[in-house]
């Protein structure tokens, strides 16, 4: 049996179910496909399991991509005040934890049940646990009857399903998201479409992701893991002041997260790991009769585990500050300052929050998402070359194009 619809969404995250409701309540006939058979694993977990599901400051420059300008209209059409108005409606309490980050007061499953509930306002029918294993572009003159039912004069998609037989569409929506946390079900299918049907791709990478290096060179310092501080953090033509975490392999936490995502193999990082000091000077204006140690000193400023770690070997450590020439100490310091070190790559997929790449805007259409090459077919969330920052960004990407997208179908 054949089922017609005006628009058939495939992946049912947040990008996908925000559009499929958008539609719906359009009055479009809406199918929502998901290989999976639970919903929303991505914003179960995200958050702590409390979904930073938007960030108040929002905006174009915090998103990356080699088409910079393509998220201004869709981010414009819909802000984290919008969302923040669903939310009201539906009753959903939350809170602002750092820099702008929302989260719910309540589980993450609040979202997935918001996101539910507007999808059943537009009547959009479910396909769980359905793989699409085919899509086609079927001409009008091939089924005139169910190009005609389905709105679509130049011809319907054909999505040859798993468990659902054959659906026709006249409107398809990839929102399967990009390539992170393949543990969850994450593939590369909306990349697949999008070559299937001649639209480039920008290279797809991890990002968000920690940093590792080379496990010689790091063996120093993975004795320090867990050990975490302020510090900032330069690498291309980004750079953030977060927290930084040690790891076994190399180095992780929100400043590196964020850096992950301007960083291209082969390029150093610049970390200051005193931000905000001029530690030269202080050491240097601290040091008339100083008797206390330098690893002590510098245990004042840093935790403990690394002040003994960056001074081993140089036999500093123990020697009184008092005692230590000012040139030896303007040294030490722009070390601390200016560390510079070559990752040898990323952790992965498994350890990344996002994909940076995916489908290149420059052959979509900013207002409705829609492949300028192929009438009919869209792309929107994380399968687009659009890749927030930390802090709620990728989500307001989310919903921002699905809204636009729903609102052109």
């Amino acid at each position: 049996m054949t089922h017609i619809y005006d628009v058939a969404v495939i992946g049912a995250g947040a990008a996908g179910m925000m559009c499929a409701a958008v539609a719906g309540q359009r009055g479009l006939r809406v199918v929502l496909i998901d290989h999976a058979d639970k919903l929303a694993e991505k914003i179960r977990i995200s958050g702590g399991g409390r979904c930073n599901f938007t960030n108040l400051g929002a905006g174009p420059a915090n998103f990356l991509s080699e088409n910079p300008h393509f998220c201004r209209s869709a981010l414009a059409g819909y802000g984290p005040r919008d969302f923040l108005e669903l939310l009201r409606r539906h009753g959903v309490a939350w809170h602002e934890k750092h820099r702008g980050q929302l989260f719910c007061d309540d589980t993450s499953e609040s979202i997935i049940d918001v996101l539910r509930a507007e999808c059943g306002a537009g009547q959009v029918q479910w396909r769980m646990g359905c793989g699409v294993a085919e899509i086609a572009r079927e001409a009008a003159g091939a089924d005139g009857d169910a190009a005609a039912r389905a709105g679509a004069p130049d011809g319907v998609f054909v999505l040859r399903t798993t468990t659902a037989g054959t659906l026709r569409a006249a409107k398809l929506v990839i929102a399967t998201g990009g390539m992170a946390i393949p543990q969850l079900g994450a593939t590369d299918y909306g990349l697949k479409v999008a070559r299937q049907f001649g639209l480039k791709v920008v290279e797809p990478r991890p990002a968000l992701v920690p940093l590792t290096f080379d496990p010689a060179l790091w063996q120093p310092f993975a004795a320090l893991s867990g050990v975490a501080l302020e510090a900032g953090v330069r690498s291309g033509q980004g750079e953030f002041l977060e927290d930084l975490l040690f790891t076994h392999r190399g180095l992780s936490g929100p400043a590196i997260l964020q850096i992950s995502s301007y960083w291209n193999p082969g390029e150093p990082l610049s970390l200051d790991l005193a931000p905000g000091l001029d530690l030269g000077q202080d050491l240097v204006a601290a040091k008339p009769g100083n008797r206390q140690q330098l690893g002590t000193v510098l245990a004042g400023l840093w935790p403990r585990r690394l002040a003994e770690a960056w001074l081993e070997g140089d036999g500093l450590a123990t020697q009184r500050l008092a005692d230590i020439p000012d040139k030896t100490l303007r040294a030490l310091a722009a070390r601390i300052h200016d560390w510079t070190l070559v990752p040898t790559g990323t952790a992965g997929y498994k350890k990344a929050e996002v994909m940076r790449g995916g489908v290149d805007t420059r052959g979509l259409d900013q207002k409705s998402m829609q492949a300028r090459a192929v009438s009919g077919l869209h792309f929107i969330g994380e399968a687009v070359d659009v890749t927030g920052w930390l802090g709620g960004y990728n989500f307001q990407w989310a919903w921002a194009s699905a809204v636009a997208c729903g609102k052109a179908l």
